[in-house]
């Protein structure tokens, strides 16, 4: 089981803080892809701009940010804990 926690930014998307999917071997685009399954259009829009991730979600796997791996096409297998938290702002 791959575990993916939310941030509270996403509980009106989500319904939830986290969550178990079992994927086996997969990929971030994957994942994403079963959650947009999972929780709907929204979820799609907010996660997503032509196939990517929006620049202003940041994605983490085991506490390494997808930026600094593969991106999308990050590896994920079962026991790997994800992060998906929109980047906050404010002045």
């Amino acid at each position: 089981m791959v575990f993916i926690k939310f941030s509270s930014a996403l509980n009106n998307v989500t319904g939830t803080r986290a969550t178990t999917i079992e994927l086996g071997e997969a990929t971030i685009k994957e994942l994403v892809e079963r959650l947009v399954t999972e929780y709907g259009r929204d979820f799609e829009t907010l996660m997503l701009e032509n196939g990517e991730i929006r620049r202003f979600i940041n994605v983490y796997v085991n506490g390494e940010d997808i930026r600094h791996l593969s991106g999308i096409d990050t590896k994920i297998t079962n026991n790997d804990e994800v992060s998906v938290l929109p980047a906050i702002s404010g002045g």
